[in-house]
């Protein structure tokens, strides 16, 4: 299983990127997707998650609004469009895929199976 974390750079406060996250070597439309960040010297955080149908989608409080995740299941891929971008986004952003397809999508690290190698955001003020 891989998964393709691609899209970081760096970009002024309020702009805009996209991530994207290429899967290989699993069903992908079986698993539920998330986005985690981890700044330097902190924990690695959730961001966003979408169900495996595109139809549970949960965000950070600290995102809503500016952060929109999706997929593309025909291609294998999850994306994360970030808006209006501030200084504290600057952090590597790591994708996931989580088999359980529970009810509630998982905000915690440790129900993910599988990760990404990352991608880093950098925002400038």
């Amino acid at each position: 299983v891989q998964l393709q974390a691609s899209g970081g750079g760096l970009v002024q406060a309020g702009g805009s990127l996209r991530l994207s996250c290429a899967a290989s070597g699993l069903t992908f439309s079986s698993y539920d997707m998330g986005w985690f960040r981890q700044a330097p010297g902190k924990e690695r955080e959730f961001v966003a998650a979408i169900g495996w149908s595109g139809g549970r989608i949960n965000y950070a409080e600290s995102v809503k609004g500016r952060f929109t995740i999706s997929r593309d299941n025909a291609r294998y891929t999850a994306y994360l469009q970030m808006n209006s971008l501030k200084p504290e986004d600057t952090a590597v952003y790591y994708c996931a895929a989580d088999s359980r397809r529970w009810l509630v999508l998982s905000t915690t690290l440790g129900e993910y199976d599988y990760w990404g190698q990352g991608t880093q955001v950098t925002v400038s003020s």
